[in-house]
């Protein structure tokens, strides 16, 4: 599991992130919702160690990660997708799957199973990635960070800017990494339908808190709109 305590991140000498504590499963699909601007991709950057945190601790399959380098939580076993998706524009697709094996000392290739899941890829292998839609480089992104197999998948706002014919492909791969089960995915997202669609357990962010938490059958929808609304 993912497992975050008493958790403070700070830009310079401001404090974004005050004590937040969270716990993602194995098998588990997690969400945190907030408006913009309250710390959540903040947050995502301090798990990743691109943000300092100097107190709190952050815990990934039973050993403590807070003082590891970002490329040692990647090689631990945490595939992360920022916002904004940061796919390589001039490399192809196949070039940009290929450094998702980077984490794993760049050996093998990219498995079938990737293409299972984004068949559009596949006929596109040799197409620049800066040349792809905003839907199918998103679906690149995830793709790359899935190449690497990684124990915990964490994505940040996967639907911001796409298309809804992607919004239900990325939907679709979501759910049958969670019926495999063996994939922690923990996700910051502002479209709550696509939320309540896929999540098990959802967390409300405000100025750098979290507010509100629980299992995603259980939390009132009409109280988490009016802490997500602008």
């Amino acid at each position: 599991m993912l497992k975050v305590n008493d958790l403070h991140a700070c830009y310079g000498e401001s404090e974004i992130i005050s004590g937040v504590d969270l716990q993602v499963d194995e098998g588990k699909v997690v969400c945190l919702l907030g408006r913009n601007g309250v710390g959540k991709s903040t947050f995502l950057k301090s798990i990743m160690g691109h943000v300092r945190t100097p107190s709190g601790t952050i815990e990934f399959n039973g050993s403590r990660i807070e003082k590891l380098a970002p490329h040692k939580r990647a090689r631990a076993g945490i595939g992360y997708v920022p916002q904004g998706r940061d796919i390589f524009p001039q490399m192809t697709v196949r070039e940009n799957l290929l450094l998702g094996l980077e984490v794993r000392g760049g050996k093998g290739d990219v498995e079938h199973r990737i293409f299972e899941l984004f068949p559009v890829l596949k006929d596109m292998l040799g197409r620049m990635g800066g040349d792809l839609s905003g839907g199918q480089q998103q679906q690149l992104a995830i793709a790359r960070a899935l190449v690497a197999q990684p124990a915990l998948l964490i994505l940040d706002e996967p639907t911001e800017g796409i298309q809804p014919s992607i919004i239900q492909e990325i939907g679709r791969v979501i759910t049958r990494l969670k019926k495999e089960g063996n994939m922690m995915i923990f996700l910051v997202e502002q479209y709550l339908e696509f939320v309540l669609d896929i999540a098990d357990y959802c967390y409300v962010m405000e100025k750098g808190r979290i507010v509100l938490d629980g299992a995603m059958g259980e939390l009132s929808v009409d109280e988490i709109k009016k802490r997500i609304a602008i």
